[in-house]
């Protein structure tokens, strides 16, 4: 198992993470194939794995309540890709755990996974998706107009992961004509440039759809969406505080999901200057 770098948002420099560096960091590792939902007792026997990350959930909580959680005067839960995915579904669930007085957030970074067509007008992304659970439960635009605790989405507009996988997977790419494209967007032609500008505007499109019909209080949802042609950016220092490149109005990720967390001010940034992807 690689060591995990505590860099970033884990990083407990205060010249480096000034808003939680003093804070007890946790990191619940990921391996169950379904950002901590599964809770199947038989085992996958062409694969061998075992469907149980809600146990290990479950599990880690309890343990880590016992060490003092139950204490704590600040609470927040993030993670990257399948674990944003896991802060959003487990968000309510963490805030149940903690004491009312307690303050908890979530801050979901690249976990924003979109139910959109691919280049092929079909959905085959969603296979990945109906392997693990029926698909409007996985998908967060359904999920979070349901959350009552307050939440943090940072994506990008032109995520790696999502334009690779989402958009242009291999299946819907028959000819392996994108597959310059997804490495290096300096290599796309014009007409891969404008889908890609068509899947930001889906992506915003159905982002504020979901952040939009929330039956829950929609001030205390905080927004950091770039173009940057990246998967994941709250654990690299250089895209959580650093590089100018990820900045939107001349503001970090740290600096604003710091202030959104301790109520200083809560911000909704949505790069609409860089339309285009980028390398940050």
């Amino acid at each position: 198992m690689n060591k995990f770098r505590f860099s970033g948002v884990f990083s407990k420099k205060q010249s480096q993470n000034p808003g939680f560096y003093n804070w007890n960091r946790v990191i619940m590792r990921y391996c169950d194939g379904a950002s901590f939902t599964g809770d199947v007792e038989k085992v996958d026997p062409a694969t061998n794995l075992h469907y149980r990350g809600a146990r290990i959930f479950n599990a880690i909580m309890k343990e880590l309540l016992a060490k003092g959680l139950n204490r704590a005067t600040n609470a927040l839960l993030t993670g990257c890709s399948s674990g944003g995915l896991a802060a959003i579904l487990y968000c309510d669930k963490f805030r149940a755990m903690l004491p009312a007085t307690s303050r908890v957030k979530c801050v979901p970074d690249a976990g924003y996974f979109v139910h959109v067509k691919d280049i092929s007008g079909k959905y085959h992304f969603q296979k990945f998706f109906n392997k693990i659970v029926k698909l409007h439960c996985f998908y967060p635009q359904f999920i979070l107009p349901e959350i009552k605790t307050p939440v943090f989405v940072i994506n990008s507009a032109y995520d790696s992961y999502q334009v690779q996988n989402i958009l242009a997977p291999e299946e819907a790419d028959r000819y392996s004509s994108w597959s310059a494209c997804k490495l290096n967007t300096s290599d796309c032609t014009r007409t891969q440039l404008m889908r890609l500008y068509g899947f930001r505007s889906d992506f915003i499109k159905v982002l504020r759809s979901g952040m939009g019909r929330s039956r829950f209080n929609a001030t205390s949802r905080g927004l950091f969406i770039n173009t940057c042609y990246s998967h994941c950016q709250t654990g690299f220092q250089a895209s959580w505080l650093g590089a100018a490149a990820s900045k939107l109005d001349n503001k970090a990720i740290a600096e604003v999901v710091s202030d959104w967390f301790y109520e200083r001010n809560t911000t909704q940034l949505i790069d609409h200057q860089q339309i285009m992807p980028h390398q940050c």
